[in-house]
């Protein structure tokens, strides 16, 4: 269930701020589209993030 929330998330997010960014700026449709895209992308990021498919950061000078 929290996979599905992160991906929803992003792309929610990327197509509320595109439409609004069209709405504001008249860049029809070109905001919304690019927008939706990084939000998309960003799902998938987070996505991967939460699952850990991609590792770990290292944080201190001992994990490098």
């Amino acid at each position: 269930m929290r996979l599905s929330t992160e991906f929803i998330a992003g792309v929610l997010a990327g197509g509320i701020l595109g439409w609004m960014c069209d709405h504001f700026l008249g860049t029809k449709p070109w905001g919304l589209i690019v927008l939706l895209m990084l939000g998309f992308l960003t799902g998938v990021y987070n996505v991967m993030r939460v699952s850990g498919a991609l590792p770990k950061a290292p944080t201190t000078k001992q994990d490098r």
